[in-house]
């Protein structure tokens, strides 16, 4: 005898959870995309540019974030998904890029992630997020070009 009750719902599978996640990303929909994390998610950024931290935990931690990142950037879609079930049915590696513009001088970007992602009962409890943190600075026009020296004033 099944001890679920017939009116509790059944968790997102980690697909559909991911699904979710690129949605409201590439909508900028940031209350629903902290809501996918759980309450002591952690995300942890792999190649983390100096001054960021490389280690954030907690949903309103996350929200938070999500919102400060509104003042730079605005997403228009997601594309070239693939999602990879792994041996574990609660991670999956996930790989995408996003495109979108800066908010201020609209300048179009494109950034490729690779997130493996923990999603347990429905909510994303852990990502490793692997992504090229230059690809930030160029649009926003702050990288420095490869063999050019940079000068302080």
């Amino acid at each position: 005898m099944s001890d679920a009750h017939p009116d509790t719902p059944t968790p997102a599978a980690p697909r559909e959870v991911v699904e979710r996640f690129l949605r409201a990303s590439a909508r900028n929909e940031w209350d629903e995309l902290a809501d996918l994390y759980a309450e002591d998610a952690v995300i942890e950024i792999a190649f983390a540019p100096p001054g960021v931290p490389a280690r954030w935990t907690g949903r309103e931690v996350h929200r938070a974030r999500f919102k400060t990142v509104s003042d730079l950037w605005r997403f228009e879609r997601a594309d070239s998904v693939v999602i990879h079930e792994t041996s574990d049915p609660e991670v999956v590696i996930v790989e995408c890029d996003l495109h979108g513009r800066t908010t201020r001088e609209a300048r179009p970007f494109t950034f490729s992630y690779i997130m493996v992602m923990r999603i347990r009962d429905g909510l994303i409890v852990f990502s490793k997020d692997y992504h090229d943190p230059l690809a930030g600075a160029r649009a926003l026009g702050t990288a420095a070009e490869p063999g050019v020296e940079q000068t302080s004033a």
